[in-house]
């Protein structure tokens, strides 16, 4: 399972015109789930996530985490994460998990979020998604939980 994570001090998602998750300040995740990615995996991004500290402290030292400032979060599905690209020009996804797996395992991990307390917004899997975001820093981490890095 693959991550994005950009502090934002905004960030919403679209679907069809329509507003369908918005968040202040906090965190925007990109999230891509590969075929062999399990509950695991979900576990590990949450808690790497929710106390990454990427936040600046009163001495603006990045030295607070989201849920130390009270932040929100909006996940956002990305089977585009788990591309492959190595040979030729166009990226091939078929490590990318097939519906099927992937719905339950992102509804897994945005559940393991909110229960962090934090306002969870999402966008919508597998639609045409149209994403805002007013990245703060900018920071920008990417993290994989098979690599563990």
């Amino acid at each position: 399972m693959k991550a994005v994570i950009q502090r934002v001090s905004e960030s919403s998602v679209q679907v069809n015109g329509k507003t369908v998750g918005e968040i202040g300040k906090g965190l925007m995740l990109l999230v891509g789930i590969d075929e062999n990615d399990e509950k695991s995996d979900a576990d590990w991004l949450v808690q790497k996530i929710l106390n990454l500290r990427i936040f600046g402290d009163d001495e603006g030292k990045l030295n607070l985490s989201v849920t130390d400032i009270s932040g929100e979060i909006l996940c956002i599905s990305q089977f585009t994460l788990m591309a492959d690209y190595k040979k030729g020009n166009r990226p091939s996804f078929i490590k990318a998990a097939k519906p099927g797996k992937a719905v339950p395992l992102f509804d897994y991990f945005k559940e393991q979020i909110s229960k962090s307390g934090l306002k969870t917004e999402s966008g919508i899997f597998g639609a045409d998604m149209k994403v805002s975001l007013v990245n703060d820093g900018p920071v920008t981490i990417v993290m994989d939980s098979v690599t563990k890095a």
